[in-house]
């Protein structure tokens, strides 16, 4: 009677467990990275979010890796990296993305205000002013070293801008 009372227990808390959670392999590619200052910012990032082990960042290839508890904290990893100005490209069909909280909207505009943007340093300038040089349109970019809002003029797309910018691994809010 003691052995099957002990097997019962046994089999009760192995279908309470549930299934087991597999552990996601997250690679980021196209981070902003122009030094190793943002490569490790990037990193002190993701190591910050509980679940996320195994950090590992490659400013040349511009890419991050991680190991992620699973999908839902490979998603707040994301959120954290977004919240500081980084964005980057996950693949498709992940359970997981970068969000698109902008809040552009399509169509043409004489001048649009960014911000949120990691921007340490004049590299980060520069590769902001590279990443909008071939929107349609973008004729000046105010962007100052560790300020992270820029004014953008031309005759543009606001939603292109958004997109050249996040392609480069900067995640921006437009100013409404």
């Amino acid at each position: 009677m003691m052995k099957f009372v002990m097997t019962a227990a046994v089999v009760v808390a192995l279908v309470g467990a549930g299934p087991a959670v597999a552990a996601e392999k997250v690679e980021l590619k196209s981070v902003h990275m122009c030094c190793d200052g943002c490569a490790k910012e990037v990193a002190k990032i993701l190591g910050k979010v509980e679940g996320v082990t195994d950090v590992q960042t490659d400013r040349k290839a511009t890419s991050a890796r991680f190991t992620a508890a699973d999908a839902k904290t490979a998603q707040k990893a994301l959120d954290a990296l977004a919240e500081e100005g980084f964005h980057g490209d996950p693949g498709k069909d992940k359970g997981y993305a970068f969000k698109d909280d902008s809040g552009v909207q399509a169509g043409k505009v004489k001048s649009l205000t960014v911000t949120g943007f990691h921007n340490s340093c004049g590299g980060c300038v520069k590769s902001f002013r590279e990443a909008i040089k071939d929107v349609p349109g973008v004729t000046q970019a105010a962007a100052k070293a560790k300020v992270s809002s820029a004014e953008v003029s031309g005759d543009f797309d606001a939603a292109e801008l958004v997109k050249a910018l996040n392609k480069a691994g900067f995640h921006v809010k437009v100013k409404q």
